[in-house]
């Protein structure tokens, strides 16, 4: 009906003036919630911060019930879940709006509530993420490179983090924060490292906390992850080549398992976090002198921080409390909800095909269906991997310790606390102990591990395992003249084998270059310690020798950079840089390089 009275070009038209309108009302909307978060205002202030956000507010109500209506009278697509459960969230805070009821009322405490600040601040942050999503994806939608918008998505996050703990209300009583230190911290945060000048305790007040727990959260999934997810739900659909770009990001096979293969990206995190949280506070309740609610808030954020690899912590010795020494099941649980985090979620997703298949397969004893690869190449390549890792840091940091550091401990608890920083060390960034105890074999093994980190397409750092396991079977090929690289009867393509060089090249070049300026730059600092930081800061690790606080303002600015390269990944950083000018239609003769 809408075809025949309206136009094609003027309906583009309409189309592009709402989008952009919205895109601006969602701009000053969160303008306006971070400055009310921020900011203790005077009451006339505070009034025009609010008015905005109410008026932004409407203006969601109103084109969302336009586009609800258009949707009834020329119904085109079915409602996505996000859609309905966005839209639901918007019509209950609208009641207050529409009805009210006596104080005498069962519901007087509900109404009350939907009628909240809080409520509605709450609305306006999920529609402004939703249009500001829906911005970034029309972006891909003009074949704008992946990799550049990948770096730019990091990069704006880390500036609005930094500008949230610039705020008042971020921090504690009495702290204080330079311009400089805050970017480094919301770099940290963003990247999911660690490393910090400040005390995170005792600097952020609990909302400055809350909002490192959401940079987190936000680096550990991804920027475009969370972005694109919650645009294909709100949009319904994308178009062709934003589609191949999230493909590629998220690790999904087709195109039709993409939206499915985002959703198990965020369950499985929600739940493994959620499960974690849940352990946490039942290993150390009633051991730390905490109330009841501070004990959740200190499971939920070690929780996150540690499946996202961030290495994080709220209390100012990490996890090296005297009282945490005591209780080992929660170094364990922490070293899991690490390895979960970084053995990537592609290979969480084929547990979850493989876990359902065998489920059928007990409650259907004759269930014949095929399996397409569950335990596909890659997954082998990780699991294996990731195995041998944890067994050699595990013995090698115990048998370089044992009489060493964790010299006043039980045999129990050395087992757990090599355990521990064989698995942190690979990208979490937390410690039990003073590292400066350890020895400098103990050291030497951190070093090589962190520069490893974990798996591909997960929240850890490092060159990744699946580099490592590709770059050792090339040198096995070539010791045995072998043609061709072959792990567990699969030929790795050619593509492969030279990204797998070309990460371990691109990494020690940055390794090399930043430890060059350091040197230079950070002349009181010890050489030792210099390369610690930065094979941690490059591998977005977050283990330290105590070297950080001490940088100079340009030491922190080069870390910072390393961080985001390391984070962002420097194959794909340097694809964002580089204009693609495509495969040359002709091909050079061909020729051998002396090679010894």
């Amino acid at each position: 009906m809408f075809e025949r009275i309206i136009p094609q070009r003027w309906r583009v038209k309409v189309d592009l003036v709402v989008r952009l309108v919205a895109f601006a009302v969602s701009l000053v909307a969160a303008g306006a919630v971070a400055i009310n978060f921020g900011f203790d205002l005077p009451a006339e202030e505070h009034r025009w911060v609010t008015g905005i956000v109410r008026a932004s507010w409407w203006f969601y109500f109103v084109t969302f019930t336009f586009q609800l209506l258009l949707t009834i009278i020329n119904p085109r697509k079915v409602a996505l879940p996000l859609t309905v459960a966005v839209g639901t969230l918007l019509y209950v805070s609208a009641l207050p709006q529409f009805f009210s009821v006596g104080e005498d009322s069962a519901f007087h405490g509900v109404w009350t509530f939907l009628g909240s600040s809080f409520v509605t601040m709450t609305v306006v942050c999920i529609f402004a993420v939703l249009d500001i999503s829906r911005a970034i994806v029309g972006l891909m939608n003009r074949k704008t490179n992946p990799a550049l918008m990948l770096a730019g998505g990091f990069a704006i996050i880390i500036v609005v983090g930094a500008l949230l703990f610039l705020l008042p209300r971020s921090l504690a009583y009495g702290a204080h924060i330079s311009v400089v230190d805050a970017f480094f911290v919301s770099t940290s945060a963003v990247c999911v490292t660690g490393l910090s000048p400040v005390d995170v305790s005792t600097t952020f007040s609990i909302e400055g906390q809350i909002v490192l727990l959401a940079l987190i959260q936000i680096g550990g999934l991804g920027v475009m992850t969370i972005t694109s997810f919650f645009a294909m739900f709100y949009m319904g659909n994308t178009a062709a080549y934003s589609q191949l770009a999230m493909r590629d990001m998220v690790g999904s096979d087709t195109w039709n398992s993409l939206v499915s293969t985002l959703f198990y990206i965020l369950g499985f995190t929600f739940v493994i976090e959620m499960i974690g949280a849940l352990l946490i506070w039942a290993s150390i309740h009633g051991t730390m002198a905490m109330t009841l609610n501070s004990e959740i808030y200190f499971s939920v954020f070690h929780a996150i921080s540690a499946f996202c690899n961030a290495g994080f912590s709220t209390d100012s010795e990490n996890l090296s409390n005297a009282v945490l020494l005591n209780c080992s099941s929660f170094y364990v649980i922490v070293s899991m909800l690490v390895i979960f985090g970084g053995i990537g979620f592609p290979i969480l997703v084929n547990f979850r095909t493989w876990i359902v298949y065998r489920i059928r397969s007990i409650f259907k004893p004759n269930h014949r269906k095929k399996m397409q690869r569950i335990a596909n190449l890659n997954t082998r390549i990780v699991i294996t991997t990731t195995i041998i890792l944890l067994l050699f840091g595990t013995v090698a940091i115990a048998v370089t310790e044992w009489h060493g550091a964790f010299s006043g401990l039980s045999w129990g608890d050395k087992v757990v606390h090599s355990f521990f920083y064989s698995a942190v060390s690979r990208t979490a960034g937390f410690n039990s102990s003073d590292l400066s105890l350890f020895s400098s074999s103990t050291m030497v093994v951190l070093v090589l591990l962190m520069w490893i980190g974990g798996a591909s397409q997960s929240t850890a750092g490092g060159i990744k395992v699946n580099t490592v396991a590709v770059a050792a079977a090339n040198f096995l090929s070539v010791i045995r003249g072998r043609g061709a690289v072959v792990l567990f009867n699969r030929e790795v393509s050619a593509e492969s084998v030279r990204r797998a060089m070309a990460t371990i090249f691109a990494s020690i070049s940055a390794i090399l270059i930043t430890y060059l300026i350091l040197l230079s730059t950070e002349p009181g600092i010890s050489a030792k310690g210099l390369l610690f930081e930065i094979v941690s800061a490059a591998s977005t690790v977050g283990l330290s020798c105590g070297v950080t606080p001490h940088l100079s303002v340009v030491g922190k600015v080069v870390i910072s950079v390393l961080m985001f390269c390391g984070r962002v990944g420097f194959i794909v950083l340097g694809m964002s840089l580089v204009h693609h000018r495509g495969e040359a239609r002709f091909r050079y003769p061909k020729d051998n390089i002396i090679i010894n």
